[in-house]
């Protein structure tokens, strides 16, 4: 049987991923390959009823969202490596709590970032996330569209609908 997954993705514009992706290709060819650097808005357990999720991303006149990126910092028992979110205005939430109304009734806060390296296919040494920190990523990123993404049994997503962002 073959597993699918969807989520809710916001794709780093290519004119703003240059670094991210050169670092995602050295480091992490195996999920650069699979998804290009994003930020992932909706988990696959939150979009159900996908029916009223895709009404919500249709009907609404939903923002585009600008985020403030951090420096770099590795998770996972130090395997990963993300660049988190460090503006808290609530523009992200909000944006979340928009696209979830009718579903989901609390949806859970969930942290925006970018994965540079997934700790399920790659492990940051030492060495390797010094190099990282010394890369001059983006400080902030505007998101003017929302992909509708899937997966079949881990491999490359495909984006299934895209939807802009005024």
């Amino acid at each position: 049987m073959m597993q699918k997954r969807r989520q809710l993705t916001l794709f780093v514009p290519h004119d703003q991923s240059e670094a991210i992706e050169k670092i995602r290709a050295e480091f992490n060819p195996v999920q650069f390959r699979i998804i290009n650097a994003h930020v992932t808005l909706c988990r696959e357990d939150e979009i159900e009823p996908l029916d009223q999720i895709i009404s919500n991303l249709q009907k609404k006149k939903l923002k585009s969202v600008t985020l403030n990126f951090d420096t770099v910092i590795q998770f996972s028992e130090g395997k990963g490596v993300l660049l988190p979110v460090a503006n808290f205005d609530g523009s992200f939430q909000n944006l979340r709590r928009e696209i979830l109304l009718n579903t989901v009734e609390n949806p859970r806060e969930h942290q925006a970032h970018i994965t540079l390296m997934h700790p399920r296919n790659s492990t940051a040494t030492e060495a390797i996330f010094e190099k990282i920190k010394q890369i001059d990523f983006p400080k902030t990123i505007t998101f003017n569209e929302i992909s509708l993404i899937e997966q079949e049994s881990k491999k490359e997503w495909k984006i299934l609908q895209r939807f802009p962002l005024k």
